[in-house]
Formats: structure tokens, C-alpha cells, sequence
């Protein structure tokens, strides 16, 4: 059984994601990484819509960590790698790293969501159905 399976995607430094000297402001870091869930999740077929249209439940981030390596500035193209880390819990793990153009590490990071019933707000603590189905489908 495979423990991670991964997504590349390439995004540019736009400028409104800049501070006033030219360099990404450090919240939009955040922002790369759900660039890369909704990637893997379009890769995968588990994306936001995918889970809440058919389960009705819904995936919110509970915990997140971004630890900033290299400035990366306007115009600059980065590519966010997103690893789905495998878990018994009923959970999805993500660990990211971003690199530049020259394949230097920018910035690494982890989140973490859980499975929310959306109309009763209850947290899922044992995996769905559905996960353990994409788990089997997509890890083997």
C-alpha cells in the first residue's frame, strides 16, 4: 500500500500578493497551499465540492503550520508540491513544499482537516465511507 500519493502545480506571484517591497506577504503562503489541495483535489477527485456535493459533509482546516525558507517575489513562478499523507484517523493530512524557479525549497508546511457532518455541525470520527473507498482506489 502506497503511504502518500502527490500533485505538482505551478502558480506566478501576482502582484497583489506582494507587500510594499516586492515580496509575497507571508498570510499568502496559506493561500498556495489550498492552490494545492484544490489541485490534488482535481487530480484525485476529492475536492471541496466533490465530498460536500456527495456526502453532505463538510472538510475544515484545523490545524495548519508554514515555515517560511526563501523570499519569493512578484512575477516569481513557484510550484507547490502537495503530498496526502495516509492516516489510520479520520482525517486529511497535507504536507507542502514550495519551490522557486531555480528548485530551491521557499517554503514547507502541514494541514490537517477533518470530516464535519455540514447540516448537524458534528465532527466524523471514524472515516467515511467515502474515504476509505478513495484511500483503497487511490493508495491500494
Amino acid at each position: 500500500m502506497l503511504e502518500t500519493i502527490s500533485n505538482r502545480t505551478e502558480i506566478t506571484v501576482r502582484f497583489s500578493e506582494c507587500d510594499p517591497l516586492g515580496m509575497v506577504w507571508h498570510g499568502n503562503y496559506i493561500r498556495y497551499f489550498e492552490d494545492g489541495r484544490e489541485a490534488f483535489g482535481k487530480q484525485y477527485d476529492i475536492g471541496y465540492w466533490d465530498i460536500y456535493s456527495s456526502t453532505k459533509l463538510a472538510v475544515p482546516l484545523v490545524h495548519i503550520e508554514c515555515d517560511y525558507k526563501k523570499f519569493v517575489g512578484y512575477g516569481e513562478k513557484i510550484i507547490i508540491e502537495t503530498k496526502f499523507i495516509n492516516t489510520a484517523a479520520a482525517k486529511i493530512i497535507f504536507e507542502y513544499t514550495l519551490f522557486n524557479e531555480k528548485n530551491q525549497i521557499v517554503c514547507t508546511g502541514k494541514s490537517i482537516q477533518v470530516f464535519l457532518d455540514a447540516e448537524k455541525k458534528e465532527l466524523i470520527i471514524t472515516n467515511p465511507t467515502f474515504f476509505e473507498d478513495w484511500k483503497k482506489k487511490h493508495l491500494g
